[in-house]
């Protein structure tokens, strides 16, 4: 078994492995000889009789000493498991109730401590000691990223609280037993500064109501972050009217030029505290990342969908990782075909999906599916305008269960006219994001050439796939409190919710790019390419839309208009933040990404981030590196 021991870790550790198997052992009653197992239930505190003891329940360390009142006669008799006095290799009691945990474990164990009357010894009272062994760190292939165990003798839970010093001022989620009757528990440690000397200790919390906190590991230094390109350079903005920056860290999507590291986290000050790397070829692109509600990241990781497939070496996956770095879970496209045609899968015309490559988005749904967003290339004739054979590139969804197989497939060739192409063909469709409504269960997608974000019929895996509505120029809504077509959105990007409500009357908020956007006569349609920015036609906004799906409207309550240097051609995304604030990525501005948090009214930036020379296809504020802590 582990013996205690911290490590100091240089900057130039390699990735160590290793496997940890729990002790095995026996059960033994609250009045045997032995400790008491992980594999078996532990022992309950009880009396019979007068007599009362306090704390029925404790947990402590090795060697460490507990005292225990007892009350209800005198004198009485103190036992450890069983054993008057108890042993060195119990513990032992004194004949005040003060209790010596044993000095060495071999795992960490289960102790009952019995204060009886002598005079009547079935007159008693019982209590559970749970000695725990100190946890041990391990690194782990992220630089910046250790595992912490530790073995509890009971059901309970864990978290690792860390910093530079024993204030600590970090911590992870709390992490169960992963059996009822205790065991090992593992814990990612993320969310340290490179190259720093860390504090870091577990904090336990036993069912029965023992509390306990692992003594201090002061003996980790972290290592090298990964190479992200240029670090960010942040700047919380003071003075009159501005507001407080909402806690938490920025995760972002580094997608030009591609580097060591595409995905990072840094703390609000541009510090960066984590990173992500993968092996694959120059074309391949990490295309959003997001926290799952299980502790672990979700990403696409492919080829840019508008080029033609590429070769042997590329990723092409949807993948799950744990904050490590360690894949978790993983589809690639080969095998997404290959369940599609062994499910029975066709398209309208009964042709076998053959999809391209994943793209922009990937949706983890609250039961555990995934919906996949692919790009599927099908052959037209004599489309209007396009005499003879034209390949047409668009999209298809495709939800998964948990072992990656299909139940369901939307095709935007079936529920679309092909004959729309506002922003002309090959590439019909480029989806690039997609939300889903809690309150109807139903998906919104945003469809990037065609101008729209359409609502799905999916209905978690059973709806018919029928568009209920297009939002967007020439779609379904009436703008209301803004100029159409010129106020509508255009090539947008990154959507969001900005109402605790996702159905009737609800907020949305994107990143209207700007891209194809359309000007009343005599100007006609503009076309704002990247090649010639800064034109006052050329400009990219915020609106933030209230929808009402009853009259079919569309209201602009709120339309940040920055300064055309911000105008940002692709990428970006756009989110409400818990303190009502709206957190903004323009991806691709001139001088580099610009990511900034807005006041509601979108008037007033309280934080900026910015990244020179480089473009974050969309960044996100995150509590912490943990579902549910926030930092």
């Amino acid at each position: 078994m582990r013996q205690q021991h911290t490590i100091r870790i240089p900057a130039f550790l390699a990735f160590l492995s290793a496997v940890f198997v729990a002790g095995c052992g026996v059960t033994f009653g609250p009045d045997a000889s032995g400790p008491t197992s992980p594999t078996g239930p532990p022992p309950t505190a009880g009396s019979s009789g007068s007599v009362t003891i306090a704390p029925q329940y404790t947990a402590l360390s090795p060697s460490e000493q507990i005292h225990f009142t007892a009350s209800g006669g005198s004198p009485l008799t103190w036992l450890v498991n069983g054993v008057a006095g108890g042993s060195a290799a119990t513990g032992t009691v004194d004949s005040s109730g003060n209790y010596t945990a044993p000095a060495s474990l071999a795992q960490s164990a289960n102790f009952t401590i019995r204060a009886e009357l002598a005079s009547s010894p079935q007159n008693y009272a019982t209590a559970v000691a749970s000695v725990i062994n100190p946890g041990i760190i391990q690194p782990t292939m992220n630089p910046q990223v250790v595992q912490y165990f530790i073995d509890l003798p009971a059901p309970g839970k864990v978290s690792v609280e860390f910093g530079p010093t024993t204030s600590y001022g970090l911590n992870t989620w709390q992490v169960p037993t992963p059996t009822p009757f205790g065991g090992e528990v593992n814990i990612y440690v993320a969310g340290m500064l490179g190259e720093t000397l860390y504090h870091m200790r577990a904090q336990v919390a036993l069912d029965d109501g023992a509390t306990f906190a692992d003594p201090d590991h002061d003996q980790f230094a972290s290592g090298p972050p990964l190479k992200t390109g240029p670090p960010p350079r942040t700047s919380p903005v003071t003075g009159s009217g501005s507001g407080t920056p909402q806690s938490g860290i920025e995760m972002w999507n580094t997608i030009i030029p591609k580097g060591d590291a595409e995905a990072f986290a840094t703390d609000l000050k541009g510090n960066v505290i984590w990173t992500y790397t993968y092996q694959g070829t120059g074309v391949d692109h990490l295309q959003g990342i997001q926290l799952l509600p299980n502790g672990d990241l979700l990403m696409v990781i492919s080829y840019l969908s508008s080029l033609p497939p590429q070769g042997s070496g590329t990723v092409n996956a949807v993948r799950e990782v744990d904050l490590a770095g360690n894949t978790v879970r993983e589809i690639d496209m080969s095998a997404l075909n290959q369940k599609l045609s062994a499910a029975g899968y066709r398209d309208s015309d009964g042709d076998a999906y053959q999809l391209t490559s994943f793209h922009h988005s990937v949706l983890a749904l609250p039961n555990g599916h995934w919906v996949l967003l692919a790009a599927y290339p099908k052959t037209f004739t004599n489309l209007p305008g396009y005499p003879g054979k034209l390949s047409v590139l668009g999209d298809v969804l495709v939800d998964v269960d948990q072992n990656s197989k299909p139940d369901w497939v939307w095709s935007a060739f079936d529920q679309l006219d092909v004959n729309r192409h506002p922003m002309s063909f090959p590439d019909w469709t480029h989806s690039n994001d997609m939300v889903y409504s809690s309150d109807d269960h139903n998906l919104l997608l945003s469809i990037r050439h065609q101008n729209w974000i359409i609502k799905i019929d999916f209905d978690d895996g059973r709806g018919s796939g029928n568009v209920l509505w297009r939002l967007g120029e020439g779609g379904d809504f009436k703008l209301v409190g803004g100029t159409d077509p010129t106020d509508w959105f255009y090539a947008q990007h990154g959507m969001g919710y900005f109402t605790p409500n996702t159905t009737g009357v609800f907020r949305l908020g994107l990143m209207d790019n700007g891209n194809d956007r359309t000007f009343p006569a005599p100007t006609g349609q503009v076309i704002c390419k990247p090649e010639a920015p800064g034109s006052a036609q050329c400009y990219s906004t915020v609106p933030i839309l209230e929808l009402n799906e009853s009259n079919m409207t569309a209201t602009l309550i709120a339309h940040d208009v920055p300064p055309s240097s911000f105008y940002s051609f692709f990428g970006g995304n756009v989110e409400q933040l818990a303190n009502g604030d709206a957190h903004i990525d323009f991806c691709s501005a001139a001088a580099g990404a610009i990511v900034q948090e807005l006041d509601p009214s979108l008037t007033q930036v309280v934080w900026q981030g910015t990244t020179a020379g480089t473009d974050q296809f969309r960044v996100d504020r995150l509590g912490s590196l943990y579902p549910g802590v926030q930092w």
